[in-house]
């Protein structure tokens, strides 16, 4: 295969690419756990109202790219619902978000990762006859408009563009860096590396893969088949971009010249990978300053989901004629504050906080009864957890590691359905 023969220049004026999305999301989330236990990382639920996976979906539906299959295989029922209900676009134009479990097509057995996982599902791809492939993760929280990657990658005449966001030089080491030429083809690949390659023309930065990646169609359906050659590549990071990088095909896209509608200079090249409790934990954090880096309120470029037919959120006196106090928090649709005072805190639908309890720097799944006179400090409560009167949780760290999962950084996270 000669990668350099197959790559189509754009010209300016053409007509639009014709584009297909694969969004992976298939992985395991081992590091997530036990928010994970019962679901795919994807469908997390973060920042009150969403799932993990809207915001990936999001930034191809304002990016005007309508056909998407997400590829999931482990815990997927939860993800292929929350899809199926909510991601439904008009069929009369042929657009459509389809989830894909997988389905051993090639063989019995599993994805062996994620180019394995296209090669297994490359009849999608035939069925679409697609200019471009769009594969993306699903596990991010970022704002992209994609049409300007694919424009630069027609425009380049690549095999392959990968999306790269600068980070700082010891941050770098725990990335996949890329090392560029001038131009922006790729020259090397450096996993993970204690001297990671800088920027050129600034030495403080390194460029990061943020796993996301533009293929000119036939380049990714040659590249992820079997060869009698060369065994199968299983992986897209570790074997399909140093393979088309040393066939000098490879580009990169520097995510932090992308311009989003709506979007000021804090929260341009605003991205985060939330594979880790600690990083869930700091993402929706984020959504709470008052003028937040990622701004969810941006009604130009609007994350989708569905909402449940729920009352407004309701903040009350409690039982005694206390006053609630509330601050820098997310309280969304049905859940009710009676007497209680939260603080940094995000409360997803239907959560309810009773009287003389305090909730600070914590996440409240759908579902939650904290009761009263219970004090809860930077906790996940997943969905259904009944805290009981009186308890205290986040505060006597060898207690809470005796019950709960406890991460890196101090969260005590608490199982869904939880029994006190």
């Amino acid at each position: 295969m000669d990668p350099r023969a197959q790559a189509t220049r754009y010209i300016p004026g053409m007509a639009e690419p014709k584009v297909l999305v694969i969004v992976l999301a298939g992985g395991e989330g081992k590091r997530m756990l036990p928010l994970t236990q019962d679901r795919a990382k994807p469908a997390v639920p973060f920042g009150g109202s969403y799932r993990i996976i809207d915001f990936a979906l999001s930034n191809f539906a304002n990016s005007r790219y309508l056909k998407i299959v997400v590829l999931t295989q482990y815990k997927s029922h939860s993800l292929d619902r929350h899809i199926s209900q909510t991601w439904r676009f008009s069929g009369l134009l042929g657009n459509y978000v389809t989830p894909v479990p997988a389905q051993m097509r090639r063989g019995p057995h599993w994805f062996a990762g994620s180019a394995d996982a296209i090669y297994q599902n490359l009849n999608l791809i035939g069925d679409e006859n697609p200019d471009v492939v769009c594969v993306f993760g699903a596990d991010h929280i970022y704002r992209m408009d994609v049409s300007q990657m694919v424009e630069q990658h027609l425009a380049s005449g690549a095999g392959v563009t990968v999306a790269a966001i600068p980070v700082g030089y010891e941050e770098a080491k725990s990335f996949g860096v890329i090392e560029a030429d001038e131009h922006g083809k790729i020259k090397a690949f450096h996993e993970k590396s204690p001297t990671p390659p800088t920027i050129i023309g600034d030495d403080t930065r390194c460029l990061a893969s943020m796993g996301n990646y533009v293929f000119t169609t036939k380049t990714l359906i040659d590249i992820v088949t079997p060869t009698g050659e060369d065994g199968q590549h299983t992986d897209i990071g570790g074997h399909i971009i140093p393979a088309l990088t040393a066939a000098g095909v490879a580009h990169v896209y520097d995510f932090s010249k992308n311009e989003v509608p709506g979007q000021d200079d804090r929260e341009k090249g605003y991205w985060r990978d939330v594979g880790t409790l600690d990083s869930y934990y700091d993402a929706n954090m984020d959504l709470l300053s008052p003028v937040p880096v990622f701004n969810l309120y941006n009604d130009k470029w609007p994350v989708f989901t569905s909402h449940q037919p729920l009352p407004p959120a309701k903040i009350s006196r409690g039982a005694g004629g206390e006053p609630s106090y509330v601050d820098g928090s997310l309280l969304c649709a049905g859940s009710i504050v009676s007497g209680a005072h939260v603080e940094r805190s995000i409360a997803s639908p239907g959560v309810r906080v009773h009287h003389d309890a305090h909730v600070t720097d914590s996440i409240l799944f759908p579902g939650v009864v904290v009761g009263p006179g219970a004090r809860i400090n930077r906790c996940i409560l997943d969905k259904n957890v009944v805290v009981p009167a009186g308890a205290r949780i986040g505060f006597d760290a060898a207690a809470d590691a005796a019950r709960f999962t406890i991460s890196d950084h101090g969260i005590v996270v608490i199982e869904k359905d939880f029994a006190f």
